[in-house]
């Protein structure tokens, strides 16, 4: 069975970030769909993945919108907004850096990110919001 618009985003985003080196210098290769336990510090995940519908008469299509988090336990935001903007820098615009198989990626972009503290006083956490336009291949 063939991914369909979110999976396929989802699985080409990751294998462009794992390839950044400036990405790759902060978290490793620690990129996940659900964190491990016990998980090692800093690390992104894949949050929500909302695709809709955005035919037109000749193709189908999907606009998608992907969060990616960050996660990070050290004082302060720096780390955690490092992260963001390692990872803004690998995917807006780059849509010839982001490969889906069976798709096109015609449209990515970041919207905003925002970087607070975690909810057990330990660390920040980061939100990026991405959307993306993909048609079938």
């Amino acid at each position: 069975m063939s991914n369909g618009f979110a999976l396929e985003l989802q699985k080409a985003v990751r294998t462009r970030l794992a390839a950044d080196s400036a990405t790759a210098a902060i978290i490793s290769d620690r990129i996940y769909d659900e964190a491990p336990t016990p998980v090692t510090y800093p690390f992104i995940r894949f949050g929500g993945i909302v695709p809709r519908a955005d035919d037109t008469d000749g193709s189908t299509g999907a606009e998608v919108t992907l969060f990616i988090e960050a996660f990070s336990q050290t004082t302060g935001r720096v780390e955690a907004t490092r992260i963001l903007e390692a990872v803004r820098t690998a995917l807006h615009r780059q849509e010839t850096n982001v490969s889906l198989t069976g798709f096109h990626l015609i449209d990515l972009r970041c919207e905003n990110y925002m970087v607070e503290k975690n909810t057990d006083d330990r660390g920040h956490k980061g939100s990026i919001l991405f959307n993306a336009n993909i048609q079938t291949a």
